[in-house]
């Protein structure tokens, strides 16, 4: 069809087309993690690729990253794909703020376990201790207790809990209940932006996506595009957070810094995890 169509025809068709190409790499990562999300749930603990293993984390450099006041400029402008929410480029007040440049740990989320952090109601959210509560969560996603240790299901199976490795499968409820344990907050998605477009982030791409504390609205000035492509983001623009980055199972080339990606705060079955702000 393409290469029979004219120029007039190929003009109207080739931004479906390209919409297309980039849906598909959305639920090529969603396989992924379905695939990972039904294995959890056999007790066998098949594994999907035996010998995978969760990527290291990068080296840590400094542990926080100043991001002085200023305005700057956010969201997507100029050539390139992106999808409509992450529009129009707009100026924005960020900091004085600083951002840890690391990912939280497995080590550093055990130690909130052994506080005690699952079962204090003050550190959480009303509905989320509701939902911990309902929900019985004790870890992690995907975190079992065998023998005594804690392992994680992952692509490659049931393996030992990596102390170093940067804790995956939280919700925005769990992360929210984190930071305030540790005395911190969760990053706007404008600040993570900033530093990101600074490369002053470890691991901002491709081992998991990071929670913000920004809830998923529409830029200033934003308008869905007419016709049934205006459904594909602008409908879910309430209730939902928004988290910044990409994950391991993220196909190669379909991040970039200004991607929005977004779920429900109790959600944890993604590659999901955490970076820390602090205002002092």
């Amino acid at each position: 069809f393409l290469g029979r169509a004219d120029a007039a025809t190929l003009q109207a068709v080739a931004p479906l087309v390209e919409v297309g190409l980039n849906h598909e790499q959305q639920h090529q990562e969603l396989m992924l993690t379905d695939i990972l999300h039904a294995f959890a749930q056999n007790p066998t603990a098949p594994a999907y690729d035996p010998a995978w293993r969760f990527p290291a984390q990068a080296a840590t450099g400094e542990t926080w990253v100043d991001l002085p006041e200023g305005i700057h400029t956010v969201g997507h402008a100029g050539g390139g794909y992106h999808f409509d929410n992450e529009g129009p480029a707009h100026r924005a007040l960020v900091g004085p703020v600083k951002l840890a440049r690391n990912l939280v740990t497995n080590a550093e989320w055990l130690a909130f376990m052994d506080a005690g952090g699952y079962e204090m109601a003050t550190l959480w959210l009303m509905d989320g201790f509701a939902t911990a509560t309902r929900e019985r969560w004790q870890a992690p996603g995907h975190w079992y207790k065998v023998e005594g240790e804690w392992r994680i299901m992952t692509l490659g199976g049931l393996q030992p809990v990596a102390p170093d490795a940067p804790v995956c499968h939280v919700s925005y409820y769990e992360a929210d209940a984190f930071a305030r344990w540790r005395g911190k907050h969760l990053p706007t998605e404008m600040e993570w932006e900033v530093a990101a477009r600074g490369h002053h982030l470890n691991d901002a791409f491709g081992t998991v996506w990071q929670w913000t504390r920004s809830a998923y609205s529409p830029y200033p000035g934003y308008r869905a595009i007419e016709g049934a492509l205006g459904e594909y983001n602008g409908k879910f623009m309430v209730n939902q957070l928004v988290l910044r980055g990409s994950s391991l199972a993220t196909p190669a080339g379909h991040s970039r810094v200004t991607y929005r990606n977004f779920f429900y705060p109790h959600h944890r079955w993604q590659f999901t995890g955490l970076r820390l702000a602090d205002y002092d």
